[in-house]
């Protein structure tokens, strides 16, 4: 028996889904063990802020948003792909060209 090759527009989904969990998993892993590490247990002597945040916010939420928003662009406008769909063999053409 032959092996059935997966649909090409599968396979890019697969691609991307994994794409998309990797880095939001980078995300998540980094914004959860900063803001841990950096805003708990400190006096509000050792504060600083960055930008009207708090350092450990700035640097543990807005920074990874700022950069995840970078990786959206950039993933929307170069690694996607447009697939073919294939035929819709369902739908006739009427007489004046509509579909």
């Amino acid at each position: 028996m032959s092996q059935r090759q997966p649909d090409s527009l599968l396979t890019s989904a697969r691609r991307e889904a994994l794409v998309v969990l990797a880095v939001w998993s980078v995300a998540l892993v980094y914004s959860i063990s900063y803001c841990y590490q950096f805003g708990y247990g400190r006096s509000v002597d050792d504060l600083t802020f960055v930008l009207g945040f708090p350092d450990w916010v700035y640097w543990g939420v807005v920074a990874p948003w700022c950069v995840c928003f970078a990786i959206s662009f950039w993933f929307s406008f170069r690694f996607m792909r447009d697939e073919p769909l294939g035929e819709d063999s369902t739908l006739e053409e009427t007489g004046d060209g509509q579909v």
